[in-house]
């Protein structure tokens, strides 16, 4: 999907939406967004353990787990859903940016620094791969983020509520 005809498109290759998905889409952390459902789960579960176990000592220090166990756990939840959810925020902008480049009708870019900003109107065939991609590639990944995040919300929520009926 690179592109490399410079004479139609004066947008520097790495400036070039399309270029910028294909980019994210191989990037390390972004990548994850990609996987299978399966795998990614098994990333979410895998952050929100680290999460866990780093907040736990916080947890330890303010609610002694042999006393107070349910606080503790309470708390250590709300911590690492915390974790998780800057994470999860992370790639959901990371994809809608990509998502609002491909969209939008014309390309903002810098030639040389950013002093001397362009725009350039995309022809209507690369509009329209631009949008195709957004709707077959990148809306069902930022649906499955805001699923993600959704439920991460109402978790914590339901750790708040628990921890204030304490």
């Amino acid at each position: 999907m690179r592109e490399s005809s410079t004479k139609v498109c004066p947008v520097p290759l790495e400036q070039q939406p399309v270029n910028e998905y294909e980019d994210l889409k191989e990037s390390w952390f972004f990548r994850w967004a990609t996987l299978e459902n399966r795998l990614f789960i098994r990333k979410v579960a895998i952050i929100w353990v680290v999460g866990w176990l780093i907040t736990s000592p916080i947890a330890a220090a303010s609610f002694s787990p042999s006393k107070s166990v349910l606080p503790f756990v309470l708390f250590s939840n709300l911590g690492a859903g915390f974790i998780l959810a800057l994470i999860l925020l992370q790639l959901f902008f990371g994809w809608h940016y990509v998502s609002d480049r491909l969209t939008k009708a014309t390309i903002f870019y810098e030639e040389s620094g950013w002093y001397d900003g362009q725009t350039w109107p995309k022809p209507p065939e690369m509009l329209t791969r631009d949008r195709l991609i957004v709707s077959y590639q990148i809306n069902p990944i930022l649906g499955r983020l805001s699923r993600m995040v959704g439920l991460l919300v109402l978790l914590m929520v339901g750790d708040s509520v628990v921890w204030l009926c304490l």
